[in-house]
């Protein structure tokens, strides 16, 4: 029972004073401190695909000189921005710990529609567009559903409606499509190099830069960031999760089918293996990049630049008159090269590296404090 008459205060034990050179001045330098250690660790997540681009070229310049040539870039750019829009697209799903195998078929068969639907008439070729467009969104938004909101595997997923996908646009292009090549206006457009560089060039690196603005300088996309690199505590700041992962897909989908565009503006005509080639080479983009596939941070430019490297080693292959099977074991090799060196990987090893050790010193605590 408490004396009658006495107030009862809590119990509050001041710090003691500090020196003139103590923890009230260097508080603020250690949390600097650690805000640049954290910042030089997200930097050097990206870091490892500019240095091997960087030494790709220098090599290239050494052994292929050709594929630096003015000639050479007229087959490099367009196919690495084509390469490079699939691998934004899986760099959203991959922020989100997912990951997207239906993209073959969305450019297999968004291309047989560009050929059917316009029926090779260049005052058709909008709405074959439009409906291309929208197979790219109706399937990501399929993957989004059933990955997102009812929790099933991504891989067993994209794969099963891919597969679905490239059914149909097998089945489309042997009833439909009388003649496999695209309207006259696409591959003239195509065709067209302002400044002397392919405008394909230009439109993807105009999507690029602006998803690298959208991620990095809007609210939405800094929740886009925030809810793949911890979606428990975006659920707990009532962010909807399940939402963008959704959306994640859709967009997904959505530059899927842009790049068919490109694709079929740049190869003039719609072959069976058209799309073949991007089931794993933007999976591949995005990891070498500097993404996780545990989801997280990603870089649209890193991207875009890990691209721009496996086109160019896919041109040197040719270039140097390498089998078929060596330009694949060269380029599988590369690729787990490039894993091996990963920006996350690095990163990895420089928070471990770069942890600061020490801590703050507590105060002596007078006898019997701790007695209760």
């Amino acid at each position: 029972m408490r004396p009658a008459g006495r107030a009862v205060w809590p119990q509050l034990t001041l710090p003691p004073a500090p020196a003139q050179n103590g923890p009230l001045v260097a508080a603020p330098s250690l949390a600097s401190g650690r805000t640049f250690l954290a910042g030089a660790v997200a930097a050097a997540r990206f870091l490892p695909v500019w240095l091997a681009t960087g030494a790709l070229a220098i090599v290239a310049a050494i052994i292929a000189p050709e594929a630096l040539q003015r000639t050479s870039w007229a087959f490099v750019l367009p196919y690495m921005t084509v390469l490079a829009l699939a691998a934004l697209g899986q760099m959203l799903v991959v922020m989100h710990g997912g990951i997207d195998l239906s993209t073959p078929g969305v450019i297999s068969f968004g291309g047989n529609l560009i050929v059917g639907v316009s029926a090779g008439k260049d005052h058709r070729l909008a709405l074959g567009i439009l409906v291309c467009l929208a197979l790219g969104v109706g399937v990501g938004l399929v993957n989004g559903i059933l990955v997102g909101l009812l929790r099933l595997n991504p891989l067993i997923v994209t794969l099963a409606v891919g597969q679905i996908v490239l059914a149909w646009g097998v089945k489309y292009s042997r009833s439909v499509t009388n003649s496999p090549s695209v309207p006259l206006a696409l591959s003239n457009w195509a065709a067209r190099k302002p400044l002397g560089i392919s405008i394909v060039f230009w439109t993807g690196a105009a999507l690029t830069v602006l998803v690298a603005l959208a991620l990095r300088y809007t609210a939405a996309g800094r929740r886009f960031q925030a809810v793949g690199a911890n979606p428990r505590a975006a659920w707990l700041a009532g962010l909807h999760v399940r939402t963008h992962v959704v959306f994640a897909y859709t967009a997904a989908g959505a530059l899927y089918a842009v790049a068919t565009v490109l694709l079929a503006g740049t190869r003039v005509s719609i072959d069976p293996a058209f799309g073949a080639a991007y089931l794993l080479a933007p999976i591949a983009a995005v990891v070498i990049a500097g993404a996780s596939l545990s989801g997280g941070l990603a870089s649209a430019t890193s991207t875009w630049l890990a691209a721009f490297a496996l086109t160019l080693l896919t041109q040197m292959l040719l270039i140097l008159g390498l089998s078929t099977a060596m330009q694949f074991i060269v380029f599988g090799a590369a690729i787990l090269v490039g894993m091996l060196i990963s920006g996350d990987r690095v990163a990895a090893i420089l928070g471990r590296v770069l942890r600061p050790t020490d801590q703050a010193p507590r105060a002596p605590q007078p006898a019997g404090a701790n007695s209760s």
